[in-house]
């Protein structure tokens, strides 16, 4: 019995975004009647096409438009007939080989893989393209434009170094078989933070593979040729465990400080203690300081009087914030020390110093400067 008869078919493309197809570009089941060189951007008339049977003809013709910026196809698309501007590529096979297809004029992404299919096998395809091109289903084209991430981020973010998002990562202890233990210790730690009055916001909790591993060496004895000989054998046990990160965000917003000295002061007014979340805060603020001039006095007070905490999340745009929770339960955070010798380095150079502060929503911000002091 005689093989179906066959047409030059596109098979598929390898932009593997359906959303981003659209009805001018080469979709799946088209099927390939002729083609036209012609750069023109006007409607080509149906004579001008060179008509085409097979995959292996059209393709030879393809290379040798390959030099040609454009090129116009007619294709069949269920009972419509449509011409398409399109692009010859050409893909290498091997070394002494290569292969000529086209791709979308207005994505280079969108190149199409050609083949000879049955009509049927065409109609299916076709189905398929229909469905995901429809607008009706996949909502109005996308288009990609261009934004300017640089400005954006100098404006919008608190320091170009800030994620404006923290996170914090808890490691199981040894006898938490179950991620709901973990979580349980991770919502512990941002209760009571919150609770201690620091204004920090939950964002998402999720569970993190961990992978680790460690090596053991196994030390024996062996005999060889009447004499017995010592050996160590070094093996690398490797351990996956399941952890909890949890995301939050450092207050409603964090809020920009400028420590400015004077000259002849020898400190910058405030000190500063750590929290059992591993948090940094400040404890008290010197009356006339160069803090007190920035406005941290006001806003101390003003968290005090309602029983919150004036906490500071990053110092020079470095993170104050805990990093992880290890497996022993040891809170990884920033030692205090380093924090104050930062200060004091910074008071000895007579350099000004900026501190980034957790606003609490509604509150704190309308009295907090962003960047203000006195240099007289």
């Amino acid at each position: 019995m005689a093989g179906a008869q066959t047409l030059v078919c596109v098979k598929q493309v390898k932009q593997e975004e359906p959303e981003e197809w659209d009805e001018s570009m080469p979709l799946p089941g088209d099927i390939i009647e002729g083609f036209y060189n012609s750069e023109s951007s006007d409607t080509i008339a149906d004579e001008f096409f060179v008509h085409t049977k097979a995959k292996s003809e059209l393709t030879s013709q393809l290379a040798k438009f390959s030099h040609v910026e454009v090129i116009w196809v007619k294709v069949r698309r269920g009972e419509s007939t449509l011409k398409l501007q399109t692009r010859v590529v050409a893909e290498r096979i091997s070394m002494l080989q290569r292969r000529y297809t086209i791709r979308a004029a207005t994505d280079d992404r969108h190149v199409a893989i050609l083949g000879d299919l049955t009509s049927d096998q065409c109609s299916e395809l076709q189905e398929l393209s229909r469905s995901l091109v429809n607008v009706e289903y996949r909502g109005y084209n996308k288009r990609g434009v261009k934004y300017d991430w640089k400005m954006k981020v100098g404006t919008y973010l608190p320091d170009q170094r800030c994620t404006i998002v923290s996170s914090i990562l808890f490691m199981p202890l040894p006898g938490e078989k179950c991620t709901e233990a973990t979580t349980a210790r991770c919502m512990a730690w941002f209760s009571a933070a919150v609770a201690s009055g620091v204004p920090l916001v939950f964002v998402n909790i999720q569970t993190e593979q961990i992978v680790s591993s460690e090596k053991n060496n196994l030390i024996g004895k062996d005999m060889s040729w009447g004499r017995q000989q010592n050996y160590t054998t070094t093996t690398t046990t490797v351990q996956i465990v399941q952890g909890i990160r949890l995301w939050f965000m450092p207050g409603a917003a964090e809020m920009l400080v400028d420590l400015i000295p004077q000259p002849g002061e020898a400190r910058f007014g405030l000190e500063i203690k750590r929290t059992d979340e591993g948090l940094i805060c400040i404890h008290s603020v010197a009356k006339g300081s160069a803090a007190d001039r920035c406005g941290l006095g006001s806003l101390h007070e003003e968290a005090y009087a309602s029983g919150r905490q004036l906490v500071m999340s990053r110092l020079e745009g470095k993170s104050l914030m805990p990093s992880h929770v290890s497996s022993a339960g040891l809170i990884h955070c920033c030692d205090h020390t380093e924090i104050k010798e930062t200060l004091a380095s910074a008071i000895d150079q007579m350099e000004s110093v900026q501190l980034h502060l957790m606003a609490w929503s509604n509150h704190l911000l309308p009295i907090a400067p962003k960047a203000v002091g006195a240099t007289t």
